[in-house]
């Protein structure tokens, strides 16, 4: 008799162990500053704002978010430092036990700065409305979205596993056209200490392969391999990252690419709800450089929750 089969990782949540390991918690080429507090109405705000060293501009995000445990109803309200307000409208388990519906908008209050003909100046202001069902039962986990402001476009991915093995795809359907616009599959395996997994996107012209492993209750290792089409020229891109708990309140990061970029990432809990974290990246081709944001960079977050 076969056990109960656990409910799998989503579409965009495949090596989501491995993805997480060699991209957060690495404030590098940024500074960022989040504060979040929640009363005992069960609200939350959250005000976050992040400076790139690139971009002069320092963007921000005011947000509210009420949860209504009861009826399974969770509604975030946020305002951007662009002009975009951002609406999500959530519902679990109240229609059928096990699907989610959601609906997102991104919409500005007005087009400034877009003349006519023109875009708009930041991608944030373009006009958005999605709509989500999500279905999660033992051994499935599917979901079908509209993109009501672009096509529309019909989304629909699934994922099956059985006893540790997953199985994946997603295609995009455009209603308007009636043309197939991108699709894609994978396969992948995961266990409590250990996930590989494989996929092909972008109508099979990208790949990419992941693992991930907990070598230990302190220490996690994973790496990534991708294969970009339009870039086939560059050949294959490699990264490969570990992570070591010091103690209960502190870790450091550390992973480097086959182009020789060595990132490094140290984060600490000052104290309860108080967390820190530090950056630090080195082009390893360059170490006789003198330091500079070309050849290395830096970066901070720091994370106020009360």
């Amino acid at each position: 008799m076969s056990l109960p089969q656990p409910v799998p990782p989503s579409w965009k949540d495949l090596g989501k162990s491995s993805n997480d390991l060699l991209s957060k918690d690495f404030p590098i080429g940024k500074n960022s500053l989040e504060v979040k507090t929640t009363t005992p109405s069960n609200v939350v705000f959250k005000v976050a704002g992040h400076h790139i060293d690139d971009n002069p501009v320092i963007e921000a995000l005011a947000e509210a978010k009420y949860t209504d445990r009861k009826n399974g109803l969770v509604f975030t309200q946020g305002w951007t430092s662009i002009n975009s307000l951002l609406t999500q409208v959530e519902l679990e388990n109240q229609v059928v036990n096990g699907l989610k519906l959601d609906l997102t908008t991104v919409l500005p209050p007005s087009a400034q700065g877009a003349g006519p003909g023109e875009k708009p100046k930041h991608k944030d202001l373009a006009k958005s409305a999605i709509f989500n069902a999500i279905y999660k039962q033992p051994g499935l986990h599917s979901r079908a979205s509209l993109n009501l402001f672009r096509g529309p476009t019909f989304t629909a991915d699934a994922v099956v596993g059985h006893d540790g093995f997953l199985l994946g795809a997603e295609a995009s359907y455009n209603v308007s056209t009636g043309l197939l616009e991108k699709y894609a599959a994978a396969v992948g395996f995961s266990a409590p200490e250990y996930a590989v997994t494989v996929q092909g996107t972008e109508n099979f012209a990208n790949y990419s392969a992941s693992y991930y492993h907990r070598v230990s209750r302190d220490v996690e290792a994973g790496g990534k391999v991708t294969y970009i089409g339009k870039k086939a020229s560059e050949g294959v891109q490699l990264e490969v990252g570990t992570k070591a708990y010091l103690d209960s309140a502190a870790f450091i990061k550390a992973k480097i690419n086959n182009a020789g970029l060595l990132s490094l990432g140290y984060t600490q809990a000052l104290r309860p709800g108080v967390k820190a974290s530090f950056g630090l990246s080195l082009d390893t081709q360059r170490f006789n450089s003198a330091f500079n944001t070309t050849a290395h960079k830096v970066g901070t977050s720091f994370v106020f929750e009360g």
